[in-house]
């Protein structure tokens, strides 16, 4: 028996949701490039990638509110200020994502999910109109029936709306489905929607172990959730 078919007493869930950044993808490379041409553009300092791998996870305009702030708390950014930067940012990270990759793993656990007919859905704050090509790009269009970005809703994660209205699309219950993330935002939007959430240890959870929020499993590689003892099957 799979580690996922435990959480479920012995079945498949019906449907499993996936954050994408920090999840799927190790996007940051990408951001940080982006975010450091905006700042050199508004004749600042750059932020590195580092910096940058503890800002990412509430969407664009936090993490350029960040940017400009230079830390994680962002309250003191001048609202005009940070909508100037947003165009830039945006500019700058539709150019390209040749940095961007995909974690070990991934495509093993997609191709077994799929191969079982299991609905799979994308809930990520990035906004929507990177979603599909960013998909395009490193080869995992296709597997995902439900994309929902960080501006397709009003509200975001770690609100639980994108999960619930993602469900009702699927006719799938709360028990019947999963949420697989690498932050807080993402457990505590799951938990809110009463979705068990299974959390990848390698992700973007602003510095803090990803554990201390008490997701119903922390993984190291999503091969872990599929593989049998004999490995996948």
């Amino acid at each position: 028996m799979t580690r996922l078919e435990q959480l479920f007493e012995g079945q498949l869930p019906r449907l499993v949701m996936f954050d994408l950044d920090g999840t799927l993808m190790d996007s940051v490379p990408d951001l940080a490039a982006a975010v450091d041409k905006m700042l050199v553009q508004l004749g600042r300092e750059p932020a590195g990638v580092a910096q940058v791998r503890n800002w990412v996870g509430n969407g664009s305009r936090v993490l350029v509110r960040r940017a400009l702030a230079g830390q994680l708390e962002h309250e003191c950014v001048d609202d005009g200020q940070a909508d100037e930067a947003l165009v830039l940012f945006m500019q700058a990270y539709a150019g390209g994502h040749e940095l961007t990759t995909v974690y070990p793993g991934v495509t093993e656990c997609l191709d077994w999910l799929r191969e079982r007919d299991v609905k799979l859905a994308i809930i990520t704050n990035k906004p929507a109109q990177f979603i599909e090509p960013l998909l395009e790009e490193k080869g995992l269009s296709g597997y995902f029936q439900w994309l929902v970005g960080g501006d397709t809703l009003p509200q975001q994660k770690p609100d639980p709306a994108a999960l619930l209205w993602v469900m009702g699309r699927a006719g799938v219950s709360a028990q019947q489905s999963l949420f697989v993330g690498d932050s807080r935002n993402d457990v505590r939007a799951a938990k809110a929607a009463v979705v068990p959430c299974v959390a990848l240890s390698y992700g973007y959870n602003h510095g803090e172990p990803i554990a201390s929020e008490q997701p119903a499993l922390v993984l190291d590689d999503l091969r872990e959730l599929v593989a049998s003892d004999s490995g996948l099957r």
